[in-house]
């Protein structure tokens, strides 16, 4: 069995992909700010502990982001570690439209693919729509108004499930170093208002939707549907699957 370092691993995705792969039986190291005795702030330059955690771990799946910036700054550092290391290999999940969007959080999140890329070291990228996990969060924010919820127009998602992506991400880090993998897509294409309705129906809320028409090359770009992947919708969980999980 291998010896595997999840970065990120006490997350929505991390802890996923650590209890599949010990699930599997692989022996594995949970990397966080918080989690012991590998607690590690990759922002920081704490090579004696990156050095620690990555002692015979054949490879590393990295989990690990932040919305507040310094995932370029984490990656170096991890890469660096890695190469001390000798890790054989180093694995990525990306997003899909990283290359395609001009959202700084996706700028940065490619200079970060392009660091892996570029490491020396054998990896794989793994691209995926958003979480499930994610667009509720979204909305959430979207209807906290007491009358009207205010959505972006003619914008759609592809939710996907994070243990999905976690199976998969276990499954590629026990495999040999493959590159850029196709991209991970849940199962429907479906618009903001669309979702909106079905996350209000679950909670039982009462809300106007109103869509707004906004501006930039950025929302231009997702009316577009560059964050879709249309040929790639292979996940199973839908979004009302999702919200059937949820305690209301």
């Amino acid at each position: 069995m291998a010896t595997i370092l999840v970065t990120g691993g006490t997350g929505t995705l991390g802890r996923q992909v650590v209890d599949r792969l010990r699930t599997d039986g692989h022996s594995v190291r949970v990397l966080s700010r918080s989690a012991q005795p590998y607690a590690v702030d990759l922002r920081d330059d704490d090579s004696r502990a990156l050095d620690r955690a990555l002692e015979g771990a054949d490879a590393v799946v990295h989990c690990a982001t932040s919305t507040r910036g310094g995932d370029d700054r984490a990656a170096a550092h991890l890469v660096e570690a890695a190469v001390r290391a000798k890790v054989g290999h180093l694995l990525y999940v990306s997003i899909v439209g990283v290359d395609r969007l001009p959202l700084g959080y996706y700028r940065t999140k490619r200079i970060v693919e392009r660091m892996v890329e570029d490491s020396g070291i054998g990896w794989t990228i793994l691209r995926t729509t958003q979480f499930h996990d994610l667009v509720l969060r979204m909305l959430e924010g979207a209807t906290k108004l007491p009358v009207a919820a205010l959505l972006p127009a003619e914008v759609s998602l592809q939710p996907i499930g994070s243990a999905e992506v976690a199976s998969r991400l276990a499954d590629l880090a026990t495999r040999p170093p493959s590159g850029r993998v196709p991209d991970l897509g849940g199962p429907e294409i479906r618009t903001l208002r669309d979702l909106a309705d079905a996350y209000l129906r679950a909670a039982h809320h009462r809300r106007r939707l109103v869509s707004l028409p906004l501006f930039g090359k950025a929302y231009a770009g997702f009316r577009e549907g560059l964050q879709l992947v249309p040929e790639r919708a292979v996940g199973k969980e839908t979004f009302e699957d999702f919200l059937a999980t949820l305690k209301w």
